[in-house]
């Protein structure tokens, strides 16, 4: 404000404030006791913000950057977006952030989905009530080394949560072969569990890079595999889905033998919930939510801001 106030009219305006502001009066209550019209009020109350008397603070609550979260949804056009503060602790904290919000956007009409991903394990692990709702297994297990556990196992944990029906199938998420593989999709127990897939409504998966270190998928094949499947375009994978920079996915000779839910059917889900974030990953998030294979996003704040950026987060190897 360019022009002076005087005292009294300075006092009027910090009565005003502080009846609003403190208080919770209305404008039109602060009128009436003090005499002035509403209008006088409302322009002492800009006033006040502008000169700086009144300064208004929005603190995100711990464990949680509301204002990036909110940027993040808005920028990818995103139902949920959580970011969570760092980058360092990110598993745990966002864990246990997608679990909160599993428990916020679930409903009883619900069907959930789980693929095999540490990252849905650790989801699943801090679960401690649910929906009585079917949850459904989406792809065979890998077995890695210091891990226990299988994709079932997940499946029939949270279920047990859950205190609904769960359609699990005990196979492995990548065969030697096309037809070992075939042969496996063709058992009664596999069959029958994947018959469930087109019913899952909430779905939470993990999203792994198409680089060493960035995909257990990734990691699990052999070299000529791994550079055959990026020779294709393939930047990242979803529960076994492989898909490209635009987000579509990509049928390979890898994907032959892979036991897991088709590209079209993830596309089918009505509510992917990724759960993501690191620098190798920043790419294969970034064209998982373009390519509107996921429609809401756990993650940290250095992802999100990485993601905002438009480029990937510097490594930190």
């Amino acid at each position: 404000m360019n022009e002076r106030r005087g005292p009294t009219e300075t006092v009027l305006m910090d009565a005003v404030a502080r009846r609003h502001y403190l208080r919770g009066e209305s404008k039109v209550e602060i009128a009436g006791a003090l005499g002035i019209s509403r209008f006088k009020v409302a322009r002492l109350l800009d006033d006040a913000l502008a000169c700086g008397v009144v300064r208004i603070d929005i603190l995100s609550p711990p464990g949680l950057d509301a204002e990036l979260s909110e940027r993040l949804r808005r920028a990818y056009g995103l139902r949920y977006a959580i970011v969570v503060p760092g980058e360092a602790e990110g598993r745990s904290a966002v864990a246990q952030a997608a679990a909160d919000l599993l428990l916020e956007v679930l409903t009883p009409a619900d069907v959930l989905g789980l693929p095999w991903s540490r990252s849905v394990s650790d989801v699943v692990n801090r679960l401690t009530t649910l929906p009585a709702i079917p949850v459904v297994q989406l792809c065979g297990g890998l077995v890695l080394a210091g891990e226990e556990g299988s994709s079932s196992d997940v499946v029939r944990r949270a279920a047990r949560i859950a205190g609904g029906p769960n359609h699990v199938f005990y196979a492995p998420l990548i065969l030697d072969d096309a037809e070992s593989a075939g042969a496996l999709r063709r058992l009664a127990s596999v069959r029958d569990a994947l018959a469930h897939v087109p019913t899952v409504t909430v779905a939470i998966m993990g999203v792994g890079a198409w680089v060493p270190g960035g995909s257990t998928v990734c990691d699990a094949v052999s070299d000529r595999t791994r550079a055959e499947v990026a020779s294709t375009g393939v930047v990242g994978e979803m529960g076994g889905v492989l898909f490209d920079a635009g987000g579509r996915p990509v049928d390979s000779e890898l994907s032959a033998r892979i036991v897991a839910i088709t590209g079209a059917q993830l596309r089918a889900i009505p509510n992917v919930i990724a759960v993501a974030h690191g620098a190798a990953k920043v790419t294969a998030i970034d064209a998982a939510v373009r390519g509107g294979l996921v429609h809401s996003l756990v993650t940290t704040a250095a992802t999100a801001t990485a993601l905002l950026a438009g480029a990937p987060l510097p490594s930190t190897n």
